[in-house]
């Protein structure tokens, strides 16, 4: 079978492509002019140069019968608002438009729990549960939940359309690396002196992306999909840094007033100024929600695997070493 990729050469993306190829598909993979392909070298991919929001997108996909549509701009900066509508809402749009015109059998959109939004008081939160639009934190969770609406509208028309959200992944190839993977890189460089008092839901990135095919070979279609596993403070995924590290885990938390105040300095006084900012606003108001999420659905449904996270983080722990960020 023929499968076409959005989003191949990223975190999610890579690790599914590898999956795909293990599994016997062959891969068309869509990439950027101008991305970093090294996380695609070395595999059997047919290398497909173009933008979500090519109008002859649909030409690229034809003879594939399965599409995974993971591309996404990821952003908190306020800046680039117009950036994340443009490729996340706009992009999804043309994207599962193409698809229809190519003929493509079904499809398994890559959400994220963004789009659901946190539950209020530290809550775990379902598939049934939305945060109103107006008070997801952001402009990416916004253009998330946005772009999530379009699979959902096409899946009304009658397009095989399968949602899946992945919480917070955790493994190899993190390349750019994801806000995830940067927590891990700044605590293996000892740059986390201090630790914000919030929480998410994390998974091994394989079981992530074998809940893609999963999905696309038994999920409802309209439907979607958490692929999460374990839901944990961000002190106890430094604990559990520590024992695989050797390395000492911070043990002051920092008010969350501080790094607000440093990032309503950097987005609303220094950007503007031509100053690269440091700190993103939107992230630290995220940050002061516990994003706890209920992955049983797909576990129950789809047989979502659940590995342990010790392994996934000492194999990203490996590999951030091995292709030299960060020296051990």
């Amino acid at each position: 079978m023929n499968v076409f990729v959005t989003g191949g050469t990223g975190f999610v993306g890579a690790n599914l492509v590898r999956l795909l190829l293990q599994e016997g598909y062959s891969v068309k993979a869509l990439v950027r002019p101008h991305s970093n392909l090294g996380n695609l070298q070395g595999l059997d991919v047919e290398i497909i140069k173009g933008d979500l929001n090519d109008f002859n997108l649909w030409q690229q996909m034809q003879g594939c019968q399965y599409l995974f549509h993971v591309a996404a701009h990821y952003s908190l900066w306020q800046k680039d608002r117009d950036a994340l509508y443009r490729n996340n809402v706009l992009g999804t749009r043309n994207v599962l438009a193409a698809a229809k015109k190519a003929g493509i059998e079904r499809t398994v959109y890559t959400s994220s729990v963004a789009a659901i939004g946190a539950g209020k008081f530290d809550k775990v939160v379902d598939e049934t549960y939305q945060s109103p639009v107006e008070e997801l934190v952001g402009d990416y969770k916004k253009s998330k939940f946005l772009a999530e609406q379009e699979a959902i509208v096409a899946a009304s028309r009658g397009q095989e359309v399968v949602i899946v959200n992945p919480s917070s992944p955790i493994g190899p190839l993190d390349i750019k690396p994801t806000p995830t993977g940067d927590i891990i890189l700044r605590f293996l460089r000892r740059q986390m002196p201090a630790y914000l008092d919030t929480g998410l839901n994390f998974i091994d990135v394989r079981d992530v992306v074998r809940g893609h095919l999963l999905a696309l070979q038994k999920g409802k279609s309209g439907d979607r999909y958490i692929l999460g596993h374990q839901n944990l403070t961000l002190k106890e995924l430094l604990d559990k840094l520590e024992l695989i590290t050797g390395l000492s885990a911070p043990q002051r938390t920092v008010p969350a007033w501080l790094p607000l105040s440093v990032a309503w300095v950097d987005e609303k006084i220094l950007a503007p100024l031509g100053k690269q900012p440091s700190v993103p606003l939107d992230g630290v108001r995220m940050a002061k929600q516990r994003m706890y999420y209920n992955a049983s659905k797909a576990v129950r449904e789809l047989n979502l695997p659940q590995s342990s996270l010790n392994t996934a983080l000492k194999d990203a722990v490996n590999w951030f070493v091995s292709q030299g960020y960060v020296n051990l």
